[in-house]
């Protein structure tokens, strides 16, 4: 929990009764080594803070999986088209490592969202930084190079690096996995 409240503080100020509220609505749960939170064609219920962990988020396209998520501890995940409008998602969300995290589900979500002001500022925070993210990694895929990407992700990601299978990477990085293995033979350290 103290991580999710220092993660919380770092972008606005809480009150002992924010904190206290916080600790109410999240409920903590350790997930084993390749489990699913979510498939897809099922609603999400839950928004996550990964506490310790790592998690991919992926879509399976005609039988190939495309990972278009690599979340690593102390950040925040979801469906978030399927958790706001409470529709089937076309995502999968499964742990990578053993995983801790800390979930809120919609009814407590909307509880903090109407009963309180710092939870709409803190939401409008966060997803202004996610979605800084996927644009930075649009535009990433237009103007770098495959070993750019590679190299960009290793400077911003080297725990992800050490830890997440070639194929996973590899995918996320919008590559085969034969072409990360050559860029990879290609990069000396």
């Amino acid at each position: 929990m103290k991580n999710l409240i220092n993660y919380i503080e770092s972008r606005i100020n809480l009150s002992q009764s924010d904190i206290d509220l916080i600790k109410k609505y999240f409920v903590p749960e350790q997930i084993p080594t390749q489990t699913k939170l979510l498939e897809a064609g099922k609603i999400e219920r839950y928004i996550y803070f990964l506490d310790s962990g790592i998690v991919k988020g992926y879509q399976n396209i005609d039988g190939k999986i495309i990972v278009q998520h690599l979340v690593s501890e102390q950040d925040f995940f979801t469906s978030l088209d399927s958790f706001m409008s409470e529709t089937p998602s076309i995502d999968y969300y499964e742990t990578i490592t053993e995983s801790r995290i800390l979930k809120i589900s919609k009814p407590d979500f909307d509880i903090l969202q109407k009963e309180t002001k710092f939870w709409s500022i803190f939401i409008k925070e966060v997803t202004n930084e996610h979605l800084g993210c996927k644009l930075e990694r649009v535009k990433d895929f237009q103007i770098l190079t495959a070993k750019e990407r590679y190299l960009k992700f290793l400077n911003q990601h080297p725990k992800l690096a050490l830890n997440v299978s070639i194929d996973n990477m590899a995918s996320f990085l919008g590559m085969e996995p034969q072409s990360l293995s050559r860029i990879r033979k290609q990069i000396t350290f």
